[in-house]
């Protein structure tokens, strides 16, 4: 994607009642060498553990052919033929939706039996011109997909869902055939018009929590709503440890007060460095919000500052074990998870000045060197929340 873009993508989801898994899968994953970023997701039918292991292989496959560039009828064709038949039904189905987002902003969606997806460009409407393509094979002859091709421009939204939302609240009083797609579909357009800046988990939480409450709160099929935002970055700088030699002290406090976008440092010898090249105070506070770690401080300039090693060991932790339902606490780690969350490119600027303290074998081993913990932290960002990340080291 050009440089000014950055990616956004989102899912939330709801089981269908009395259920403990989801029958709808989503998957997402960068392709780095590429810079591609494909979506994924599927629809297996009926719901709980059959339906979700339908939809897993149906997303797993998807991915691993749409990285190889595989044809679109081929892709439909290996998943639909691979699929094992239900010993009921006599018969194997999953749906699915596949965008695949190249380097340059090219976008391909392909779908079948999913509710259509819906493209905003500007607060409405965008037809990127669909595409019906019949599969010839003896097999699924006669089976049909959509396919369309187009360059997102900044601020445009792909929202993609199965039939839990469309279906929603189906033989109640407001809704006796269901929410249905135009309804949906304006809901989303009243949602981005009123307040054009919101985030793709904003947008895909209220969604999801409207079909839920169309359903009465007792879901009859599992509910998953997707939202891919094309939109300018929000950057991040966490600065962590001091620098191997001291001359470059000086550097460090200048790409901290250069940077544009919001700013973390995560140790005390961090933030003694910046605040003596800046000529700037730092004020302890001493509201212990978790009780393994230290509290947190504050500096001009600053929108954290906290421990190092420790608080960010916590905090790869809690990014480790992230999903939907979480909420992040009040601690320190907790804050610097919210910062990441709330960012898209997030910028490390990492000293290599060894702290002895660190080094003390009476200490956890998780609690591994500074440059260790980071390199832990930015991989779990950039395979599990698709964010950029940079690393830099002095």
């Amino acid at each position: 994607m050009p440089d000014n873009f950055f990616i956004e993508v989102n899912c939330q989801q709801k089981y269908h009642d009395g259920e403990r898994i989801c029958g709808d899968v989503f998957l997402t994953q960068r392709v780095v060498a590429e810079d591609r970023t494909i979506v994924v997701l599927s629809d297996g039918m009926g719901h709980g553990v059959k339906a979700n292991v339908l939809a897993t292989l149906t997303s797993t496959m998807a991915i691993h052919f749409t990285k190889e560039h595989k044809e679109i009828h081929k892709i439909a064709e290996i998943i639909m033929n691979t699929l094992p038949v239900c010993s009921i039904r006599q018969m194997s189905y999953s749906t699915f939706t596949i965008v695949d987002i190249e380097q340059n902003g090219h976008t391909q969606i392909l779908e079948y039996d999913n509710p259509e997806c819906f493209i905003l460009r500007g607060g409405e409407r965008f037809d990127p011109g669909w595409q019906n393509v019949l599969l010839q094979s003896e097999t699924n002859a006669g089976k049909e997909l959509r396919y369309c091709t187009f360059t997102p421009q900044k601020e445009d939204r792909i929202v993609i869902w199965s039939d839990g939302i469309s279906q929603s609240g189906m033989g109640s009083d407001n809704f006796p055939f269901g929410w249905g797609m135009e309804n949906a579909q304006n809901f989303v357009l009243k949602l981005v018009r009123s307040e054009p800046d919101m985030s793709a988990r904003k947008l895909s939480t209220k969604i999801v929590n409207m079909a839920y409450m169309n359903d009465g709160y007792h879901p009859k099929d599992d509910i998953s709503s997707a939202v891919i935002y094309f939109r300018e970055p929000r950057n991040l700088l966490i600065c962590t440890g001091p620098p191997f030699d001291m001359e470059n002290d000086s550097k460090l406090a200048e790409k901290f007060a250069s940077f544009n976008g919001k700013k973390i440092i995560s140790g005390a010898t961090t933030g003694d460095i910046i605040s003596r090249e800046l000529n700037l105070e730092i004020e302890d506070s001493f509201e212990f919000t978790d009780p393994d770690l230290p509290p947190i401080s504050y500096m001009e300039g600053a929108d954290l500052v906290t421990e190092g090693i420790l608080t960010l060991s916590k905090a790869t932790e809690i990014l480790n074990r992230f999903n939907e339902t979480s909420v992040p606490g009040n601690g320190p780690a907790d804050k610097i998870v919210k910062f990441i969350l709330e960012s898209d490119r997030i910028d490390f600027l990492v000293g290599t000045g060894i702290n002895v303290a660190h080094q003390d074998p009476s200490l956890p081993i998780e609690l591994e060197i500074r440059r260790t913990v980071v390199k832990r932290m930015a991989k779990i960002l950039e395979e599990k929340f698709l964010k950029q990340v940079n690393l830099s080291f002095l």
